[in-house]
């Protein structure tokens, strides 16, 4: 998958800023999509020229001008015919399982701290995406949002890095108890 595919994605919920879309990536793709606002500026160059989005400039008194980026009907299409390709099979690159995989020839103490990092970073990505959860459902039952929301594609994403994050507690619960336990019977 590609940046752009995302930011077309994106650009679905309708105008948004270069500020906007990475404020949006931060709290929304971000469970399955990284970039860095200098990436994602310049993809929107990129898919600007292509024809794929167009961009308004909205002037502003007292701060810098900004530029609204939106679909065009070429980005349609090529999300179209992104969502109809079968998609390609994931990897997961993770520094931290390499650690976890080295731990008995390394530094055992600070693999247990990492994991407890790690599931710090999981709690807190885990109350961000409830407080989304909740502006996205805005009062209603989950049941209600998924038959009514005009896009229900944000929602699903969110409740898959729900639980991907909430699995990165269980799996962290496990590992520190495991190697706790050896650790408690070498001492």
């Amino acid at each position: 998958m590609s940046l752009r595919n995302a930011v077309l994605a994106a650009l679905l919920d309708g105008e948004a800023s270069g500020y906007d879309l990475a404020k949006n990536f931060d709290a929304g793709v971000a469970n399955f999509w990284m970039a860095t606002p200098q990436q994602l500026y310049r993809e929107l160059e990129r898919m600007s020229g292509e024809g794929l989005i167009e961009a308004r400039v909205v002037e502003q008194e007292r701060r810098p001008n900004k530029r609204l980026f939106s679909l065009t009907e070429e980005g349609r299409r090529a999300l179209r015919e992104f969502t109809a390709a079968p998609p390609k099979p994931g990897a997961i690159r993770d520094e931290l399982m390499v650690k976890v995989q080295a731990v008995d020839g390394g530094d055992a103490e600070a693999v247990m701290e990492a994991v407890r990092e790690r599931m710090l970073w999981a709690e807190a990505k885990i109350a961000r995406f409830e407080r989304l959860r909740a502006r996205l459902l805005a009062g209603r039952t989950e049941a209600e949002h998924l038959a009514e929301a005009e896009r229900v594609g944000p929602y699903l994403t969110l409740m898959r890095g729900l639980e991907f994050e909430r699995e990165n507690l269980r799996w962290g619960e496990l590992a520190l108890a495991v190697l706790e336990a050896r650790r408690s019977r070498v001492e």
